[in-house]
């Protein structure tokens, strides 16, 4: 799975870096639905040392190094992290695995992580290694597809078309297909029950502190008349912020 999407990453890192600059569609759930909501949970992060999980293109690192944090980011695809060195030539980037953090324990006051750790099936590794390099009572911030928008299927009667949830305690595997002019590929991420994802950062040493369904302004309802209309009823993500607890 990590092959998988390493790989959808490589081939669409710099598609995916202009359409977020762009107005698009992923303009709209990026910028305007989903990182105003990283940002406000985050809160100020002047003279923080912030670790950027799969950091991606370094759009989110650009950012916090304006707000005069100290970022370093991580990811696998190497392709997104030179794109990133460009974007953010403030902070610092290194290719690596976020289930195998090369850093040294207590390093870093924010942990942070926009759209990523649901690509894995388990989360065990990942919250231990985070709490691992987290310094005392220092805070996980992270965003992933609402549990509800990912069973949420559409259905038709009499012609009318209606959004209903089924299999929500069905913890499987889903497929997307990300596409870039010529390039396709199968994407997957793990839907997890709300009660699975808090018992796991319980279990990791972790504190749930905020959380947030992301609402889009009603600023976007004019350009983007659709994707709000979508959104204003059924949160496509959710952002995260835990504290760890001193054990």
């Amino acid at each position: 799975m990590k092959i998988q999407v390493k790989q959808a990453y490589d081939g669409l890192a710099e598609h995916y870096l202009k359409l977020r600059k762009e107005d698009t569609s992923v303009k709209f759930y990026k910028e305007i639905l989903e990182t105003p909501y990283l940002l406000k949970l985050l809160g100020n992060v002047k003279n923080k040392e912030i670790l950027d999980l799969g950091c991606g293109p370094g759009v989110h690192a650009k950012i916090l190094t304006k707000k005069g944090a100290k970022v370093t980011g991580i990811d696998n695809s190497s392709a997104s992290i030179n794109l990133a060195k460009i974007e953010s030539p403030g902070s610092k980037f290194l290719v690596g695995d976020i289930e195998k953090l090369p850093f040294n324990s207590n390093e870093f006051d924010v942990v942070f992580s926009a759209m990523v750790i649901g690509h894995l099936k388990g989360w065990n590794k990942l919250f231990n290694e985070v709490n691992r390099v987290l310094k005392k009572d220092g805070i996980f911030v992270f965003s992933i597809y609402n549990p509800f928008k990912e069973v949420v299927i559409k259905k038709e009667w009499e012609g009318k078309e209606f959004r209903v949830i089924e299999n929500y305690f069905d913890e499987k595997l889903i497929y997307d297909d990300w596409k870039a002019e010529n390039k396709k590929f199968k994407v997957s991420h793990h839907h997890k029950t709300y009660g699975t994802i808090i018992k796991t950062l319980v279990k990791h040493g972790f504190e749930l502190i905020d959380y947030e369904d992301c609402k889009p302004p009603k600023s976007a309802k004019k350009k983007y008349p659709e994707k709000y209309d979508e959104t204003i009823n059924i949160p496509n993500f959710c952002v995260w912020k835990l504290k760890k607890r001193t054990r």
